[in-house]
C-alpha cells in the first residue's frame, strides 16, 4: 500500500515504515502530524484518484528530527567580464516516518473557522417621500437600483425622461 500525498508545497510517494526528509515543519521532534492531502492510494491493485484530493484520507507521520541538509555551491562567471559570484546555502530539513496511510475516516488537520458574512437586509423604499435629502444613502441606492440607474450617465437618462414625461 502506498499513498501521493502532499507534505510542505512539494508531493510524495510513501508507504508505512519509510523515512522522508521534507522541508522544514513547525511541530516539535516526536510529535505526531497528520497530512490530509492526499492526491492518490494504491491499496493490492485498487487505485483511489482524487480531485484533487482524496475526501477522509490521511497520512499519520512521527517528526525523527530537524536537522539541515548537504552544502549546495551556487557559482557564477560571466565571461571575459571579470564577473564571479560565489554563493552557498543548507536547506533545512526534517526526517518523519510514516506511521500509516487511512483511506477513510481521517481528521482534518486544520478546521476552516470563516465566519459567514452578515447578509444585507433589504430596504423598503417610499414611494411617498420625493424628498431626496432626507432619504438615506442606502435607500437611495435602492430607489436607483429599483429605477435601473447604474451610474452617472443612466442617471442623466432618468432625469431627462422624468422631465419630459411631466
Amino acid at each position: 500500500m502506498y499513498a501521493i500525498v502532499e507534505i510542505a508545497g512539494q508531493q510524495f510517494k510513501v508507504a508505512k515504515d519509510q523515512k522522508v526528509y521534507v522541508h522544514r515543519l513547525q511541530e516539535a521532534e516526536g510529535s505526531e502530524v497528520t497530512f490530509d492531502n492526499v492526491m492518490l492510494i494504491e491499496d493490492e491493485g485498487n487505485v483511489t484518484i482524487g480531485a484533487p484530493a482524496i475526501e477522509g484520507a490521511g497520512v499519520t507521520a512521527k517528526i525523527l528530527g530537524h536537522l539541515k541538509g548537504d552544502k549546495v555551491i551556487v557559482f557564477k562567471k560571466k565571461r571575459r567580464k571579470g564577473y564571479k559570484k560565489k554563493n552557498g546555502h543548507r536547506q533545512y530539513l526534517t526526517e518523519i516516518q510514516i506511521e500509516g496511510i487511512t483511506t477513510s475516516g481521517a481528521k482534518k488537520a486544520k478546521e476552516s473557522t470563516k465566519k459567514e458574512a452578515p447578509k444585507a437586509e433589504k430596504v423598503e423604499v417610499k414611494e411617498e417621500s420625493k424628498d431626496l435629502s432626507s432619504m438615506t444613502v442606502a435607500e437611495l441606492k435602492a430607489l436607483a437600483k429599483e429605477r435601473g440607474i447604474t451610474g452617472y450617465t443612466s442617471l442623466k437618462k432618468a432625469e431627462l425622461i422624468e422631465a419630459l414625461s411631466k
